[in-house]
C-alpha cells in the first residue's frame, strides 16, 4: 500500500509540474499580450493570445498520439517523463523570448513555437498520467485515487494563479507589464526540471509489466489498432470529453477574463475570485471520486450533464450584471460543482474502457482531439461571440455541447462495473 500511495504522489507531483506551466500562460496573458501583438483595444490582444493559446491545443492530439503510443509500448514512466521535459523547454523558451518591439513578428513566431512544444507534452501527459493513476489505484478506490489528476491539474493552475497574486502584490504594475510576467515562466522551467528527476524513479505500473509479458499474445499499440478494433470506445472518449471540456474552460480558465472584460472586475479581483472558487473546486475532487465508487461513474457524469444544460445560460447571463464580488464567487463556485461531475472521475471512465495495450493511447488521443476541438478553443470563441455583439451565442454554444455529451452519458454502460482495468 505505501508502495502505492507513493507512486501516486509521485505522479500527481509531476502532473502539478506540467499544469502549471501549461496554465501559467493564461494566468499572464492580461500582462504579456502587449509585447506580443499590436497595441490595439484589450479584446483583440486578448483574442490574439486566446488563438495563441488554442494553437497549442492543436499538437495536444498529435501528443495524445506519439506519446500514447510510447507510453504503451515503452511504459508509462517512460511516457511521463518524455512529456515533462518537452513542457520545461517550452516554458523557458516563452520566458526568454523577447518582445515584438524588439525583434518584430518572430517575437510572435517563437510564441507560438513555445506553446506547440506545451501542447506536443500536455498531449501526451494526460493519456499518461490518467493511465498510471489508474492502474497503480486498487480496484475499491480507483476512482478516488484516479481523481488526484484533476486535484494536480487544478492545483498547477491555482500554483499559476497564486503566483501571479504574489507578484501583483509585491511588484509594481509597471513592472509587472514590464518584465515581471516572465518570472513565472522561469519558476515553471526549473520546477520541471527536479520533476524530470522525480519521475525517473517511479515505479511501473502492474497492467503494463503483464501486458509486455503477454507479448504477441496482444497487439501493438497504434493508431491503426485503436480505430480498428476500439472504435466505439474511441467515439465514446472523444463525445463525452466534448461537453465537459468545454464547460471546464468556460467556468475555470476563461472566467477569469470574463469577470474583468466582461463583468467589469478589476484584474486583481477577478484573480482572487478564480484562485478562490478554484481551491474549493480543487478539494472538491477526492469526495467525488470516492462518492463514485459507492454509487457509479455515470450518476455523477448525468448530474453534471443535467446542471450544464439547465444553468450555463444562466450564470453567464447573471454574471455581466453582478457587481458584488462575493456574488460572483459564489456564482462562479456553482458551476464549478455542477462541473465536479465530469473533472473528478473523467480519467477513470476513460481508463476503464480500453485493454492495457492500448489504454494510454486511447485515453490521450480522443481526448486530445476533444480538446483541441472544443476547449483549446473556448476562450477564442467566446471572444469571437463578444467581438461580434453577442456574448450570448457562447452561453449557448457551452450549453449545447453538454448536451451533446448528456446523450453519451445516459447511454453508455457504467465503467466501474465494467471496467477493463479488473481484467489486467
Amino acid at each position: 500500500m505505501n508502495h502505492r500511495l507513493k507512486s501516486i504522489l509521485g505522479g500527481s507531483a509531476g502532473n502539478l509540474v506540467e499544469w502549471y506551466d501549461w496554465y501559467a500562460y493564461s494566468a499572464f496573458t492580461l500582462y504579456f499580450a502587449p509585447h506580443f501583438f499590436p497595441a490595439e483595444d484589450r479584446t483583440t490582444q486578448l483574442l490574439n493570445t486566446a488563438i495563441v493559446f488554442a494553437v497549442g491545443f492543436v499538437m495536444r492530439p498529435i501528443g495524445g498520439w506519439i506519446m500514447g503510443i510510447y507510453a504503451d509500448r515503452k511504459g508509462r514512466k517512460a511516457g511521463l517523463t518524455l512529456s515533462v521535459t518537452l513542457m520545461c523547454a517550452g516554458s523557458l523558451l516563452i520566458a526568454v523570448t523577447p518582445t515584438r518591439e524588439t525583434i518584430g513578428w518572430l517575437a510572435p513566431a517563437l510564441l507560438i513555437l513555445a506553446r506547440l512544444m506545451q501542447g506536443l507534452s500536455v498531449g501526451g501527459e494526460y493519456g499518461a498520467s490518467a493511465t498510471y493513476l489508474s492502474e497503480m489505484a486498487g480496484k475499491h478506490h480507483r476512482g478516488f485515487f484516479s481523481s488526484f489528476q484533476y486535484v494536480t491539474l487544478i492545483a498547477g493552475q491555482l500554483t499559476a494563479l497564486g503566483v501571479l497574486l504574489i507578484l501583483q502584490a509585491t511588484m509594481s504594475e509597471v513592472a509587472l507589464d514590464a518584465w515581471g510576467w516572465r518570472i513565472p515562466f522561469f519558476i515553471g522551467g526549473v520546477l520541471a526540471v527536479g520533476v524530470f528527476w522525480l519521475r525517473r524513479r517511479l515505479a511501473e505500473t502492474e497492467s503494463f509489466a503483464n501486458a509486455q509479458k503477454a507479448g504477441d499474445a496482444t497487439p501493438r499499440s497504434s493508431l491503426t489498432a485503436l480505430l480498428r478494433h476500439h472504435p466505439r470506445e474511441f467515439v465514446t472518449v472523444l463525445l463525452l470529453t466534448a461537453g465537459g471540456t468545454l464547460a471546464f474552460y468556460a467556468y475555470s480558465i476563461y472566467m477569469q477574463k470574463f469577470l474583468a472584460n466582461t463583468a467589469g472586475f478589476t484584474r486583481e479581483t477577478a484573480s482572487w475570485i478564480s484562485a478562490g472558487t478554484l481551491f474549493v473546486f480543487m478539494c472538491l475532487q477526492p469526495l467525488a471520486g470516492a462518492l463514485s465508487d459507492r454509487v457509479g461513474r455515470k450518476p455523477l457524469m448525468v448530474a453534471f450533464g443535467v446542471a450544464g444544460v439547465l444553468l450555463t445560460y444562466p450564470i453567464f447571463s447573471t454574471l455581466e450584471r453582478t457587481s458584488s464580488a462575493t456574488a460572483a464567487f459564489l456564482i462562479v463556485l456553482g458551476a464549478l460543482v455542477i462541473v465536479t461531475g465530469y473533472t473528478s472521475i473523467n480519467a477513470v471512465v476513460k481508463a476503464e474502457l480500453f485493454p492495457a495495450h492500448v489504454r494510454a493511447l486511447g485515453v490521450a488521443f480522443p481526448y486530445a482531439v476533444a480538446n483541441a476541438i472544443f476547449g483549446g478553443t473556448a476562450e477564442a470563441v467566446a471572444l469571437q461571440f463578444k467581438k461580434a455583439g453577442w456574448e450570448q451565442g457562447f452561453y449557448w454554444y457551452v450549453t449545447a455541447m453538454i448536451g451533446v455529451s448528456l446523450i453519451v452519458y445516459l447511454r453508455m454502460k457504467d465503467t466501474r462495473a465494467n471496467s477493463r482495468i479488473v481484467e489486467d
